[in-house]
């Protein structure tokens, strides 16, 4: 059997205390970041028990009262949170077919752009919007296609009646995807564009000398490299699918009404921070934890049926 083991190519596994030794520096770099997971993100799961109480603030966790499943009974039998959450739905489908494979095609064209410092131009202009707030980009996008915005100025200048799309909730959906391209598509190209600087290079020149032009290298060898990644974002951003944002929507929300920009995060907003409904408001952000962690083990079976790892191992 020891034989064997030594021949399927496997190197022996490392003793634990020999791999701490050996590793120590990375680890203790690595503990400050790992605090601030535990103590913003792990521990704050503890008050996830209010969902289960008739939770007061001024009597505190220990003294409200269990009352179990009945503010998921009322949460469940609440029209405006299916509302809520159908909007939030479509918004994530419309996104993840037409937002979520620009950074790709960008990614793809700014690798193709052969002079270095050209390129570092692009980027840096595609980059920027990233770290715009959501207050400015609304500002922003407010000035362009509002009703007293530039696009209004100029039609009203030759005799046109002016538009107001800032306020339009038939075509407010068009509306945030532009937004979300705008500020966060050219921040997405960077991790592909590592994944094309992974990409052997003598698999283009060795295609190109057999004749094979640039649409047949992208096709067989740029979007095959690129496949890990897509599936793993695709499976994250499966997982966020009731994450659409809550300050774009919120900002907007009054503009174009409830209906159109109501989504889970602003929900939750107004039915705990304005009426006090704490309990209520942690039981719908419960469900909407739990939902992504469906999608996330879901997709992820997925990515295994299709030979790709995934975010975790297939277990044997």
């Amino acid at each position: 059997m020891r034989n064997a083991g030594r021949s399927s190519g496997n190197p022996p596994r490392r003793p634990f205390l020999s791999r701490l030794r050996r590793d120590w520096p990375l680890l203790l770099m690595t503990l400050p970041a790992a605090g601030l997971l535990l103590l913003f993100h792990y521990v704050p799961l503890l008050g996830n028990v209010i969902a289960f109480q008739d939770y007061s603030p001024y009597v505190g966790i220990k003294d409200s009262p269990f009352i179990g499943l009945s503010n998921f009974q009322w949460l469940l039998q609440d029209q405006s949170f299916w509302d809520a959450t159908l909007n939030t739905l479509g918004i994530t489908t419309f996104q993840l077919i037409f937002y979520f494979p620009v950074p790709i095609v960008l990614a793809v064209l700014l690798d193709s752009v052969m002079r270095p410092r050209l390129r570092l131009i692009i980027q840096g202009i595609v980059y920027m919007p990233h770290f715009f707030s959501w207050v400015l980009v609304v500002t922003l996008f407010q000035q362009m296609l509002g009703g007293a915005g530039l696009i209004s100025q100029i039609l009203r200048d030759h005799g046109y009646q002016g538009i107001d799309l800032m306020t339009n909730p038939d075509i407010f959906l068009l509306l945030v995807t532009g937004e979300t391209i705008w500020k966060d598509a050219g921040w997405g190209t960077i991790i592909f564009l590592a994944a094309l600087a992974a990409i052997d290079q003598h698999l283009y020149e060795a295609s190109a000398v057999d004749g094979a032009g640039r649409w047949k290298r992208m096709w067989h060898i740029t979007l095959p490299g690129l496949r890990p990644v897509i599936i793993l974002l695709l499976i994250l951003r499966l997982g966020d699918a009731l994450n659409v944002g809550f300050e774009q929507f919120f900002l907007q929300r009054d503009a174009v009404g409830r209906e159109a920009a109501e989504v889970l995060d602003t929900f939750v907003y107004w039915r705990t921070l304005t009426t006090g409904e704490w309990s209520y408001g942690a039981a719908a952000g419960l469900v909407k934890g739990l939902v992504g962690l469906m999608l996330i083990l879901i997709a992820n079976k997925v990515a295994h049926r299709f030979g790709e790892q995934g975010i975790y191992k297939r277990s044997r």
